[in-house]
């Protein structure tokens, strides 16, 4: 079992950055691969970053690359997510989630891949 908690969101103006940290409980963090997702109002979840078990691969969606970071500090059963260059269109509640990989890296984009989840940290992007 993994317990996930999000912090780091709030308000913040188009162009400016916020670091979403991912704590999670268990002795199993550093086997599994992370992913964040999020969903804005009105819309489904949707798939934002996943970093490997390791943290030695990463991958991003299309509208984030270039703009976000994941990063993961096993040692600290944590993983990040540092926004830059935040627009409008980021608004969203951010959630993170983890994915049971026993070594094996695979790029997970959907969420039913993903085994645990947070509860979520708004993020808001004013223009």
């Amino acid at each position: 079992q993994v317990q996930l908690v999000e912090s780091g969101g709030g308000l913040v103006q188009a162009g400016g950055s916020l670091r979403l940290s991912c704590a999670a409980s268990g002795r199993t963090f550093s086997r599994h691969n992370m992913g964040w997702f999020r969903q804005a109002p009105g819309k489904e979840r949707e798939f934002v970053a996943t970093i490997s078990w390791s943290g030695s691969t990463t991958y991003y969606t299309d509208s984030v690359k270039g703009r976000f970071t994941i990063s993961r500090d096993n040692a600290k059963n944590t993983v990040y997510l540092q926004m830059n260059s935040l627009k409008p269109e980021d608004t969203a509640v951010y959630v993170c989630a983890a994915a049971w990989a026993a070594g094996v890296w695979t790029i997970m984009t959907t969420k039913g891949s993903y085994d645990y989840w947070g509860q979520g940290t708004q993020v808001t992007v004013s223009s």
